[in-house]
């Protein structure tokens, strides 16, 4: 007999399947990032992917408990993890030019999302998506992700704002990696890097790390981590602003990490837990997420951040070019703004630019950091008018 929505080969109430499910779909996309398909179309993709695979083939239900669960407390647990290594005093040392096309690039996804908003017909979560897209491009998906939370965007809404992005941050990603090769874009912003680059033996810059697993340093951690975000919740009830004690946990996750910077830089395997929980989230995410919805509400979704992405490239050239910022350094800073910190790196280390990234890491550190607080905040003006 076929499985239906309503009777799903794994029931609702069936935690300890559905948990295995959600376990191996985050395995399965930590696997992936390591791997050639993994590399050119990121493991979170598809663990959304399979999830809503499974979902709409009605192998695990669209609604069940084990995922609230996650929503609800494995996603504010992931940020402090997420982080705990966010040093406000490098970020602003070590900057340098590649911040000022940061900045720039950043503005240029701000821009894009608010013209973008006029310009199209979102619908009543337009606001919502404004705010949420800017977040999620000029930080990453931990700022998505607090940002739906904090403007209470529904899961069957998240699903379909995250669906319809993630073809668009993996085009611009594309792009950026292909910039340097593209003659008219050469011509229009030099590079003395890249010259340099190509006349000199290509280098491997990355480097295989292992993180040394200690159970006091993930054990702390974890408490850290549990014990910033009771606190936030407190404060936010206190303060009558429940909806957004998820920024309350950004701040003082920042502020713990500056304040005492050598304590949480010698922990190790923190920022791992941290993405786990993030793959954990977007397992849940792909599962709740409804393939008849999506085809019916995600083509304007996908057209208003494609959109984004076309002002953001065309603003970041033309900045660059009018405030004379090498092209190497505007790529990395877009590519920080963007998508994050990790994938600056990779760009970086793929060009041979190995002095970018640092730089590119810290700028991305730097929009994980602001990019909850400008999205909130464009939802909020947004909203309003």
């Amino acid at each position: 007999m076929p499985f239906t929505a309503a009777d799903p080969f794994i029931g609702p109430d069936d935690i300890f399947s559905l948990s295995a499910v959600m376990a191996s779909l985050a395995w399965l996309g930590v696997w992936l990032d390591g791997t050639w398909l993994g590399k050119r179309t990121s493991g979170v993709v598809w663990v959304i992917v399979i999830g809503t695979a499974l979902a709409n083939f009605h192998i695990i239900p669209l609604k069940s408990p084990v995922y609230d669960f996650i929503g609800s407390y494995f996603v504010p647990l992931s940020i402090p993890l997420l982080l705990f290594k966010a040093d406000m005093m490098r970020v602003i040392r070590d900057g340098g030019p590649v911040l000022l096309a940061f900045a720039v690039a950043s503005l240029g996804v701000f821009l894009g999302a608010v013209i973008g908003y006029f310009l199209l017909d979102l619908g009543a979560i337009g606001p919502k998506v404004a705010g949420v897209y800017a977040a999620g491009w000029i930080g990453g998906s931990v700022n998505f992700v607090a940002v739906a939370k904090a403007v209470e965007l529904t899961p069957e809404q998240f699903a379909v704002a995250i669906s319809a992005s993630a073809g668009v941050s993996i085009a611009g990603l594309m792009l950026l990696l292909a910039l340097p090769s593209l003659p008219p874009v050469r011509r229009f912003i030099p590079s003395r890097i890249i010259e340099l680059t190509e006349t000199a033996p290509h280098e491997q810059t990355q480097t295989e790390t292992r993180t040394t697993f200690h159970l006091s340093h993930v054990a702390g951690a974890i408490a850290a981590s549990f014990i910033i975000c009771a606190l936030s919740e407190r404060l936010a009830a206190a303060l009558g602003i429940d909806r957004y004690s998820i920024m309350i946990v950004t701040i003082l996750a920042i502020a713990a990490a500056n304040i005492f910077p050598r304590s949480f830089k010698k922990l190790e395997g923190d920022f791992e837990l941290g993405v786990y929980a993030m793959y954990l989230f977007f397992a849940s995410i792909g599962a709740s997420s409804d393939a008849v919805a999506f085809i019916q509400s995600a083509p304007i979704l996908l057209f208003y951040g494609l959109f984004i992405l076309a002002f953001f490239l065309a603003f970041t050239i033309l900045g660059a070019r009018l405030l004379k910022i090498d092209l190497a350094f505007a790529i990395i800073g877009a590519a920080s703004a963007f998508v994050g910190a990790a994938p600056a790196a990779a760009v970086a280390s793929a060009h041979g630019w190995k002095d970018l990234v640092t730089p590119g890491v810290m700028c991305g550190i730097l929009g994980y950091v602001v990019a909850t607080f400008i999205g909130v905040g464009l939802a909020g003006l947004l909203g309003g008018l």
